[in-house]
């Protein structure tokens, strides 16, 4: 069954357009990724999937219901985390959560009640009677995380939803994440993260200018669009190296900055090339998604 499906989506602001015939379908009970550089139109794909703007054409099923025609009665299965937090300062922890329940017909107990578990999934038990003001950026993000589960959404959207977090708050929430996918949600996410979307995402599109530009599980994405082997190479005689050896080792090469990245089937032929360039420092490694992600969307800065 399809959580989700999506076909010629398109939106325009301006002369520019920023989701352009974009299709997907999502099944239900997987976490899906949607990838992509800054201004590629993830975050308008999302606010166009929960209805909360409007299409200039395309259609949109989620949850079998039309969105947005009948936006609001599905987002009432649909759980959000927002790329910036929204929390209201003025509130306690629970009374946030109290407070958001209403929104879906909740009644304060009943969100009360659950309050505990909630915060315990989130990490952050005892603390119901803190003032927002009083938490951590990543006690913040994680409570947001909570609130979306107030009303135990079917589908949970998530907008880069550890930005800005430490290593173990990142390795906290992505343990929830896939408790939540082992309880059979399904979660759309973005993320800038690649090592986030490797781990946790069992297919994912990369989207550019409004376009899904590739679509599969990351594994078959690496397997089937990248040279297995990368060698980095740095250090003093890159130059030089560069103009004279590294073009013969039939690897395929990209520069960024002071590092030069080769690409190719085995290590062997640039190590060797470097024997006479004692400066010359290297790391080899296996190819990730993020080199992927750079061979299909440029190495040019986004804004």
């Amino acid at each position: 069954m399809a959580v989700l499906k999506v076909e010629h989506l398109c939106k325009q602001y301006a002369s520019e357009l920023v989701v352009n015939q974009l299709s997907l379908t999502i099944p239900a009970g997987i976490c899906f990724g949607l990838l992509g550089p800054n201004g590629a139109g993830k975050t308008t794909t999302l606010k166009l999937c929960l209805g909360l703007i409007t299409p200039d054409s395309g259609s949109i099923e989620l949850m079998g219901m039309p969105v947005p025609d009948a936006g609001p009665k599905v987002r009432l299965r649909v759980g959000v985390v927002p790329q910036f937090d929204n929390l209201d300062p003025d509130f306690s922890v629970a009374e946030n959560l109290i407070i958001f329940g209403r929104y879906f017909g909740i009644k304060p107990d009943v969100v009360r009640a659950n309050v505990p578990e909630l915060l315990a999934f989130a990490g952050l038990e005892g603390k119901e009677k803190s003032r927002i003001r009083e938490l951590s950026g990543g006690m913040r993000r994680r409570l947001t995380l909570a609130r979306a589960l107030v009303n135990d959404p079917d589908v949970i959207f998530l907008d880069e939803p550890t930005t800005g977090l430490d290593p173990q708050a990142r390795h906290l929430i992505w343990e929830r994440l896939r408790q939540l996918v082992a309880k059979g949600k399904t979660l759309i996410l973005t993320t800038h993260f690649m090592d986030e979307a490797e781990r946790l995402c069992n297919c994912l599109a990369i989207m550019d200018h409004g376009k899904i530009i590739a679509e599969d599980s990351p594994k078959r994405l690496i397997e089937n669009l990248i040279e297995p082997v990368v060698v980095e190479v740095f250090g003093d005689g890159l130059d030089d190296w560069l103009a004279t050896v590294a073009t013969g080792t039939g690897c395929r090469i990209e520069r960024a900055g002071e590092t030069i990245f080769c690409y190719g089937q085995d290590a062997t032929a640039v190590l060797q090339s470097m024997v006479t360039f004692p400066g010359l420092k290297s790391v080899v490694r296996q190819a990730n998604l993020e080199d992927v992600f750079i061979k299909i969307t440029g190495r040019e800065l986004r804004d």
